[in-house]
């Protein structure tokens, strides 16, 4: 007796679907691709080894996030220092710190509604990593807006190539993170082990 194959296509109709409310609105969460997956696994390690001990909490994506009534999100991960807002269906109130990690299906969201909304509600630092650019925005709350901290960029070897020496040695490889100013963030480690 032979059996017929299943496909993935199959198999992803009987996984657990996740979803965001974006402006009243459901959106269904693709599943993430492999090196949005690693990336925020490596994010997670940083935090999750540099907050041992501490007050402060890392939540991976798998957390709800409830900002307002239309809106409520999973971000890739968030650090939640008033242990107030953390209950047990998931965090109500802005984080100290969120991270996005762009994919195609959600892009427009992290860089519109949901920063928008993350602004609005007070989120003090917001981080948007692109796997493709391998690159960090860093953003922060002034005067109760976004302005743009920096961005880290890791740049190919043919590009470094064609830099002049000072420029190169001028590039970050790493930066400190503002809400804890003794975590540094090495690229090398939010960007290893990618395909």
């Amino acid at each position: 007796m032979t059996s017929e194959p299943i496909y993935a296509e199959e198999l992803a109709w009987t996984e657990p679907r996740r979803e965001e409310l974006i402006c009243g609105k459901v959106v269904m969460m693709v599943p993430p691709a492999t090196n949005h997956g690693v990336i925020a696994g490596n994010v997670h390690a940083l935090f999750h080894s540099y907050l041992r001990g501490k007050s402060c909490t890392v939540f991976p994506d798998d957390v709800p996030l409830f900002l307002s009534d239309m809106d409520y999100y999973r971000p890739d991960l968030m650090v939640v220092c008033d242990r107030e807002k953390i209950k047990a269906d998931g965090v109500h109130g802005a984080p100290d710190l969120v991270v996005e990690i762009l994919s195609p299906s959600t892009g427009r969201y992290d860089r519109g509604r949901k920063k928008q909304i993350y602004q609005a509600s007070g989120v003090p630092e917001y981080w948007i990593i692109s796997p493709e650019a391998q690159s960090i925005e860093v953003y922060r709350l002034k005067d109760g807006v976004y302005e743009l901290d920096n961005c880290y960029s890791v740049y190919p070897d043919y590009l470094l190539r064609l830099m002049p020496e000072e420029e190169r040695e001028a590039i970050p490889a790493a930066f400190c993170c503002h809400l804890f100013d003794d975590l540094v963030i090495r690229l090398d480690d939010v960007f290893e082990n990618l395909f």
